[in-house]
């Protein structure tokens, strides 16, 4: 229960952080969705983007928490043969599914704030 409740803590925490980078993402990219807006891009192609872009982020860093787990119950099993240290694909596979879910989630409020601006208001953004 403990072990789930320190899992569950640090899911909402990388969560927070990957909220916070794309929140930083849209508003320097404020000017940059402006153009796109009055280009003709739609808020629908604007979203899209951020919540891929976040997607990809929080995928990215699941990616590279899989292999540095995979390589520590490697480790294991050498240093210790005696101790059954296996990485099962379920659990790969689940550990993937869930940073992009969690991608997905805390992305959704960053994109949907990009997604609204309105054109002229972003492009005035530019200082």
């Amino acid at each position: 229960a403990a072990l789930s409740a320190i899992a569950g803590i640090s899911l909402l925490v990388a969560g927070i952080g990957i909220m916070n980078v794309m929140l930083i993402s849209v508003a320097e990219r404020t000017p940059e969705i402006g153009l796109m807006k009055a280009v003709g891009a739609s808020s629908a192609q604007v979203l899209a983007l951020f919540v891929a872009e976040a997607a990809l982020l929080a995928t990215g860093g699941g990616a590279i928490g899989v292999a540095i787990g995979v390589a520590a119950v490697q480790t294991v099993g050498a240093l210790a043969p005696s101790f059954p240290a296996a990485t099962p694909a379920w659990a790969i596979e689940a550990a993937l599914g869930v940073a992009l879910g969690t991608g997905l989630v805390f992305g959704a409020l960053p994109a949907l704030k990009a997604a609204r601006m309105q054109p002229v208001a972003a492009l005035r953004a530019r200082g």
